[in-house]
């Protein structure tokens, strides 16, 4: 084994038992996470670390000339962004969606107290980076949410006429793209989760919330 094999092997197994605290949920998007983690975390007094509440932080600390992704994603007017490609475009550049940034995660998660316990909740938790850092192996959990599902909950959030997509000059256009990114990020997560054992539930209309968080509960043993 190469020294680097080693130090990255080393350092992983010194982070697994650093993170024995820490509970994990990713998943697709509009799949209930930030919801569920919060509910887990205060109905079992857990330290709840929301990973999209740091995106804008980590775009200014991460360094761009480590992140390509992320530097051509900053350089487009949104209708580059969410109109004029295609999902599959979409899906193969975006930055977090392939890691970009993701030390800058593990070094928040350090600086929260050993002693308190954390759910870290995000669609940048990836199944093949936190696996690694995974001190046991109920202690993440993926989101998988249906097709159905995520639309449902886009519209019920003010669909393409709010946030982001209402900045593009064809927020329609620029809604069904994203819808079909996220279902196909949804496949491959899907497929990791599947590829490397790790546990997922299926996300659906016919689940309520509250179920969808006491499974996710369940698996974490609490």
């Amino acid at each position: 084994m190469r020294s680097e094999e080693r130090g990255g092997t080393l350092a992983a197994a010194t982070l697994r038992e650093q993170f024995r605290h820490v509970y994990w949920i990713g998943g697709g998007s509009c799949a209930g996470k930030s919801t569920i983690a919060r509910r887990i975390a205060d109905q079992h007094g857990l330290h709840l670390y929301a990973t999209d509440d740091s995106m804008a932080e980590h775009g200014r600390r991460i360094k761009l000339e480590d992140c390509p992704l992320l530097r051509q994603f900053m350089a487009m007017d949104m209708d580059e962004r969410w109109v004029k490609r295609s999902p599959r475009t979409m899906l193969d550049t975006f930055h977090w969606f392939h890691g970009e940034g993701f030390n800058l995660i593990i070094e928040d998660l350090l600086r929260i107290p050993a002693g308190a316990r954390v759910i870290a909740e995000g669609f940048r938790l990836l199944p093949h980076l936190v696996k690694p850092v995974l001190s046991a192996s109920n202690h993440a959990v993926w989101l998988l949410p249906s097709p159905e599902f995520r639309q449902t909950t886009i519209e019920r959030r003010g669909g393409p006429t709010s946030g982001f997509l209402a900045k593009t000059s064809n927020p329609e256009r620029a809604l069904q793209n994203l819808l079909e990114r996220d279902r196909m990020f949804t496949d491959r997560l899907s497929k990791q989760v599947e590829d490397l054992e790790l546990r997922a539930i299926q996300i659906n209309r016919a689940i309520a919330e509250q179920d969808s968080a006491n499974l996710v509960a369940k698996i974490f043993g609490f």
